[in-house]
């Protein structure tokens, strides 16, 4: 059996116990339905009788965006590292946040908005970076390749190829180019170390020859 009463503008439903309440009704805890209150509310006082729904509105920092029976609105999201706000919160919605540069967003809000963001992944030396990342994935890396090489974790490049006039003084890694020296300045480079062999040499045996003297 059902009641219905107009009262104060609102539309107060009670039905017997056991049956379903109405769209856009909910049940109180004795069993009763009263009318739902509207986005950006929720309920103060359940319906009487003698009136209808008591609806208080969502207060600063918090939502509601569903006709509900709730006591409560939901605490707004904060968009934490990574985020920034692109529609900000009000009584009927949610923030909705997105993605600052640099990062991508790795869960998703329920409706078009970023829960949790993730700085996109930087390449290491020897490394170039395959895949830009963007705002919904992220970067993807890749190993260079046999004569190439990598400082910064950007791009491969081929390693110096020496000239004729050259010799390869290093050898070229994943993360270093070859060096290449003159071949002149190669040869120079040697006779310091062999007048320093050839000074050692000579202080040995002088040193030498004192002490047999005596």
């Amino acid at each position: 059996m059902l009641w219905t009463l107009v009262a104060f503008g609102y539309v107060a439903a009670f039905t017997a116990p056991g049956l379903c309440c109405r769209h856009k009704e909910y049940e109180t805890r004795d069993g009763q339905c009263c009318p739902m209150c509207h986005e950006g509310t929720v309920v103060r006082k359940d319906c009487t009788p003698e009136s209808g729904t008591r609806c208080s509105p969502c207060e600063y920092g918090t939502f509601m965006k569903h006709p509900n029976g709730l006591t409560k609105c939901f605490s707004c999201t904060s968009c934490d590292q990574g985020l920034i706000a692109v529609q900000e919160c009000r009584a009927t919605s949610d923030t909705v946040c997105d993605v600052l540069p640099g990062y991508f967003c790795k869960s998703l809000a329920d409706d078009t908005g970023c829960s949790l963001a993730e700085k996109h992944k930087r390449c290491a030396p020897g490394q170039r970076i395959k895949q830009a990342g963007t705002s919904r994935t992220d970067a993807v890396c890749e190993h260079c390749q046999q004569g190439y090489f990598s400082q910064d974790g950007v791009n491969c490049t081929a390693w110096t190829t020496c000239s004729e006039t050259q010799l390869k003084f290093k050898e070229g890694s994943a993360t270093s180019d070859v060096v290449c020296a003159s071949a002149s300045r190669a040869h120079y480079s040697y006779i310091p170390v062999l007048l320093l062999s050839l000074t050692l040499v000579g202080l040995l045996f002088g040193g030498r020859l004192t002490l047999k003297n005596l």
